[in-house]
């Protein structure tokens, strides 16, 4: 070959190298992958079913990002098993939009990098996440779900999560919930104007958002907050409890995980400082009635939660517990079996509605999803899915602790919204 051929060739060689490299930057600029691009396209199945992402002739696919190794991993497992059940027996029943139901299980362990890392690797092959554990988890990935369309329930519920068209904090938020624990607080347990609560939460878009909500309501009612933020590493609260005592708080209340509601209550008990503590739904876990804080917790707590206890006598609550039970006999029923199961319903429901109006794109889904005023699982309270700016629901339940009770906790009041959360959300 002579220096001419050569050097053509080398050219040619050349071109190429800086061909496929612009395009590797412009995937990476642009954030999207081959992979995502392909299926995107979409396209329309033989049955003339409209499809794109996670959807084909056969099967549709659904997402969860869960915890299944981190300080959540008992929640996480919970969910996955009871969406897994709802799996199992909406394909026994012949599948939504005859198309079998597969979940996609990705475990990040609470980690936001590896949950960041995990959808990256799921996104392209589901339809909607029924399931994404952690706030701040969902708080990387907003943009990420935002642009991508893909309906998700988080398994938090944080304010700062609504206003998104694709996400959908199923229930209460946060401050909902805490504004009607001081409403308790005032109307059963004697508090009255010039009293200090405490409020311990943890830091970040969970506390804070609580914060704001009991804040609200003390103002209303003439009462004071000492508030000690404190991080999901810490697990002994006595230095909290010491300061809690100084400021001769009357009632106690706690945004954070069952560890540290468990320490709260356990050394206030121990220090003389018996008095009514309430609790966010997921300060409290079944588990802690098999704890030396058990006694201190009957006695002291209530939590305020968007969902009954699932030892309510409800009939859809009482058959999921029986069927729970029959699939997974070694696995406690606690409240994340009934929040997987309601979450995998309803989102059941969105993709049977998308179907009957021709389409199961990501896009149908959401629309399908908004168009919703009373979604009802017969697991709780109806749901408007309408306002994306507004809570799904703004009613509470009030549940004390029973460990004789499945799921540890049984009902002390039905499902309200407490008086003063329309005016809260008018004023935000």
């Amino acid at each position: 070959m002579n220096t001419t051929h050569r050097t053509r060739r080398n050219r040619r060689r050349t071109a190429k190298a800086v061909l496929a490299g612009a395009l590797a930057l412009l995937l990476a600029a642009t954030g999207c992958s081959s992979k995502a691009d392909d299926g995107d396209k979409g396209g329309e199945a033989a049955d003339g079913v409209r499809t794109g992402p996670g959807v084909d002739a056969g099967t549709i696919r659904l997402g969860a990002l869960t915890d299944l190794t981190g300080p959540y991993a008992t929640l996480g497992k919970s969910i996955v098993q009871a969406q897994q059940m709802w799996a199992d027996e909406t394909n026994a029943k012949g599948g939504i939009c005859d198309r079998k139901v597969e979940i996609v299980v990705k475990d990040h362990g609470y980690d936001v990098q590896k949950a960041v890392t995990a959808y990256a690797d799921i996104a392209p092959d589901v339809v909607a996440l029924p399931q994404v554990i952690g706030s701040p988890v969902v708080a990387a990935l907003l943009d990420d779900i935002e642009r991508d369309k893909v309906l998700t329930f988080p398994q938090a519920w944080a304010a700062s999560l609504l206003g998104k068209e694709a996400i959908q904090v199923l229930g209460t938020t946060y401050d909902v919930d805490m504004i009607a624990a001081v409403e308790f607080l005032t109307r059963t347990k004697g508090l009255k104007k010039g009293d200090t609560i405490g409020h311990v939460h943890f830091e970040g878009d969970y506390g804070a958002n609580a914060l704001e909500g009991s804040t609200w309501a003390a103002e209303k009612a003439g009462l004071k907050v000492a508030g000690q933020k404190i991080k999901a590493t810490d697990t002994d609260l006595s230095a909290q409890v010491s300061a809690l005592r100084k400021e001769g708080v009357k009632a106690v209340l706690i945004s954070a995980g069952p560890a540290q509601t468990a320490s709260l209550v356990g050394v206030a008990a121990s220090r003389g400082l018996k008095v009514p503590v309430v609790s966010s739904a997921p300060g409290f876990a079944p588990q802690l009635m098999k704890t030396p804080a058990a006694p201190a917790l009957a006695a002291m707590l209530s939590i305020v939660s968007a969902a009954p206890a699932v030892s309510s006598e409800l009939p859809g609550v009482k058959n999921m517990v029986a069927s729970y039970r029959k699939k997974y006999p070694d696995s406690p029923v606690d409240s994340g079996v009934l929040s997987g199961y309601n979450a995998a319903q309803l989102l059941g429901a969105d993709l049977r509605k998308a179907c009957e109006a021709g389409g199961l794109t990501r896009e149908d889904v959401v629309k399908a999803h908004r168009a919703q005023t009373n979604a009802d699982t017969g697991l709780g309270t109806p749901q408007n899915f309408s306002d994306v700016d507004r809570p799904a629901s703004v009613e509470t339940y009030v549940l004390k602790p029973d460990a004789e009770a499945v799921g540890g906790v049984v009902n002390a009041e039905d499902a309200h919204a407490a008086p003063g959360v329309e005016d809260y959300l008018s004023a935000r």
